[in-house]
């Protein structure tokens, strides 16, 4: 009895000893649950994406090719309209007025050219009567000349006969006469040549003169036809057409304003908008990426398929391709615009809409990867905590080298198989001990 009250006196006294000594602290917190990922090694597509704007396949600003006062508006704004639909009636009556005064010239230059080719055969039977008339003068000119040698022979006979007698003075009288008269004759058939040969030349003249004429009335039908043309030309600029098919957008002029070829606004503009065009700028390198491997590999497809973003989110239907790069590279911002094209049937996408633009780039060998969730982005700097062998947490800064899908690529940083936190990662702060979740495989195929 006396032992077992001595023990319990030694319990109570401990008891109440213990309960004077220093307070016991909480115990230490567990480790943070984290859940990891490796870090997965395979070929992967790169892809880039860019944002950018929405461009007409063809953009026509509507002008008038005439002046005058804008009569009517025969389009509904912001509709569909086919090539050669009227847009807008510029009053006409000034330029009809000019077209009839025009269809009157040139009737006037086809008459006057019609007298003139009269003319121009009225010399030239002028002309054949001329040399007519010259034959008939020689003719008479060899005549005169035959009948004064015959006279001229016999006053040369008869001299001789007269001195002897055989002949009585009064023949020798009259043979010298007659060799006169015949003189006289030739001279005068002699200038009659003249004369004709000279209206010959008047004739031949004339002649040229009405032949220039004809030409002259025949530029002034040319000039004539050209006016005519430029007048039914400007009669049906009145009448302003569209020159393409389209969406025709809002005016820029009212009925009853006076517009002109001069005109700083347009008056509509139309915009073809099936395909349509995505520009968007990439970067120097990139550009020059591409261009080395068509220069490295000439048989590398130049057509890269295109994939369209819009602005609600939605990605649009239809894929496209990139159809061309700019000529040079913006200095200030280091870029190059390309340009995209894309089926529009439905006229959904419009000029000047937003557009991010996705496409393959290239294939990476052995490229590392890990889930965009296990990235953050501290003031620009990419950071991703790694769980060590020890189960002690690194953050690193790494460098991503493209998207794909919902993993980046990683350039520099990381290497394979490390197991980075995709999970719980702003709970934790490096050379923290941490406690790790059942690990997410790897997706199929991608660890090597």
């Amino acid at each position: 009895m006396t032992d077992r009250r001595s023990v319990l006196m030694g319990v109570v006294l401990g008891a109440l000893l213990a309960g004077c000594g220093p307070a016991a602290g909480p115990p230490p917190p567990p480790p943070s649950v984290v859940k990891t990922e490796p870090v997965a090694e395979h070929d992967v597509a790169v892809s880039g994406e860019w944002v950018g704007t929405l461009v007409g396949y063809i953009n026509a600003q509507i002008r008038p090719r005439v002046s005058g006062h804008l009569m009517s508006q025969n389009y509904k704004e912001g509709t569909l309209v086919k090539s050669g639909d009227l847009l807008f009636q510029v009053d006409p009556r000034t330029y009809q007025a000019a077209l009839e005064q025009a269809e009157a010239n040139l009737l006037q230059a086809q008459s006057q050219l019609g007298q003139a080719k009269a003319q121009v055969a009225a010399s030239q039977a002028q002309v054949e009567q001329a040399l007519a008339k010259v034959a008939q003068d020689e003719a008479h000119v060899k005549k005169a000349e035959a009948d004064q040698r015959r006279t001229e022979l016999d006053v040369g006979r008869y001299t001789p006969l007269a001195e002897r007698g055989s002949v009585s003075k009064q023949e020798l009288d009259n043979a010298v006469q007659n060799n006169l008269a015949n003189i006289a004759t030739l001279s005068a058939t002699r200038a009659s040549v003249q004369n004709a040969q000279a209206s010959v030349s008047n004739a031949r003249a004339a002649l040229e003169k009405a032949r220039a004429d004809v030409k002259s009335h025949e530029a002034n039908i040319a000039a004539a036809r050209a006016a005519l043309t430029n007048a039914k030309l400007n009669l049906g600029y009145t009448r302003v057409r569209a020159p393409i098919s389209g969406v025709a957008g809002f005016r820029g002029a009212n009925i009853g304003d006076f517009v002109g070829p001069n005109d700083q606004t347009p008056m509509t503009t139309v915009s073809q908008v099936d395909p349509i065009y995505a520009e968007f700028p990439i970067s120097e390198q990139r550009a020059l990426a591409i261009f080395r491997r068509w220069d490295a590999d000439p048989k590398a497809p130049r057509e890269i398929e295109l994939e369209l973003s819009l602005a609600d989110g939605s990605a649009y239907p239809a894929r496209g391709r990139a159809a061309a790069l700019d000529r040079q590279v913006d200095v200030t911002a280091g870029t190059v615009l390309a340009r995209g094209v894309f089926p529009n049937p439905g006229n959904v996408l419009r000029p000047g809409q937003y557009a991010k633009v996705r496409a393959l780039v290239e294939t990476k060998k052995n490229a590392l990867t890990v889930p965009q969730r296990a990235v953050q982005n501290v003031q620009g700097t990419y950071q991703v905590a790694v769980v060590l062998p020890d189960d002690t947490v690194d953050v690193r800064a790494v460098k991503i080298d493209g998207r794909v899908d919902t993993r980046y690529v990683i350039a520099e940083g990381l290497k394979p198989g490390e197991r980075v936190i995709v999970e719980g990662g702003d709970r934790v702060r490096p050379g923290q001990k941490v406690r790790l979740a059942p690990a997410t495989p790897a997706p199929a195929g991608a660890a090597k």
